[in-house]
């Protein structure tokens, strides 16, 4: 990537910057433990978007400042009567909010690989959050927990959805209905993060594994995660169908040849997106 495509933008609540194929997202409210506030929310979901139309962007890491990854939903916003989850805005959520366009669903569709670099506690909507990236990597001093029923609702942000699926229903079952926090071992142990390292190493590591990604063929690895998508809704039939169609698009690619010549010449390759 030239250094005309490495960029830092910079917003109240959210940190963006993309550096070699690499969008970093840092939510950035460290005095509220990054608890998610409306302009927060707004925030991240057009970064999101921007990150995964962006051709310069070829992985997507998400973070947080300070002691906290996120904390969840504002309370202290929501019980002075403003923010996400107060009465005014509940009694008008229907209308001001739009499911289909939030952190959680933007994830879920993005094409652009995912990895959460979890650099503290993720709590609530912090944790489904977290539970939306591709891969998780965690700080040895985070934790999580689906903290939902404690505050008196249900995991809004598709933790309903994807802990039974990563976990199986009676253990999705007994972190939902219990609420009970996760040390980062035992988020380890159960196959929600993919691994642990020293608090001082996470950000390194977690662009470690995002050059790696960064440096294969962006549009088979997009296809790869468009086709997982895909084949948590169909048949077996169906899905082999659909992995042929996107296996004859990429045949056809500048990005094909070069992974087959720079095998031949034992060189590494350079991939161009197209």
């Amino acid at each position: 990537m030239s250094a005309a495509l490495e960029t830092i933008q910079k917003s109240d609540e959210v940190l963006y910057e993309v550096s070699e194929g690499v969008a970093t997202l840092t939510l950035n409210r460290p005095d509220r433990l990054n608890t998610i506030s409306g302009p927060m929310l707004a925030q991240l979901t057009r970064l999101l978007i921007q990150a995964n139309e962006d051709p310069a962007v070829r992985v997507v890491v998400l973070t947080g400042t300070g002691r906290a990854f996120c904390a969840g939903l504002d309370l202290v916003d929501a019980t002075q009567g403003s923010g996400i989850g107060s009465e005014k805005q509940a009694s008008s959520v229907s209308v001001n909010i739009d499911l289909r366009n939030t952190p959680p669903t933007v994830l879920f569709a993005m094409d652009k690989p995912t990895i959460c670099a979890l650099n503290g506690s993720a709590a609530g909507y912090g944790m489904d959050t977290a539970m939306g990236c591709d891969i998780r990597i965690s700080a040895e001093s985070a934790k999580m927990a689906a903290a939902f029923v404690k505050r008196g609702v249900v995991p809004e942000s598709g933790g309903t959805w994807i802990l039974p699926r990563l976990l199986g229903w009676a253990k999705a079952a007994e972190l939902i209905f219990t609420g009970r926090t996760l040390s980062a071992r035992e988020s380890l142990d159960l196959g929600l993060v993919n691994e642990v390292v020293p608090d001082d190493k996470l950000a390194a590591r977690a662009r470690e594994v995002a050059l790696e990604i960064a440096a294969n063929a962006p549009l088979a690895v997009q296809s790869a995660k468009r086709l997982m998508r895909m084949a948590l809704s169909e048949q077996f039939n169906d899905h082999v169908h659909h992995v042929y169609l996107q296996f004859l698009q990429l045949v056809r690619t500048h990005d094909f040849r070069e992974g087959m010549t720079s095998f031949l010449e034992k060189r590494p390759a350079d991939f161009q997106g197209r």
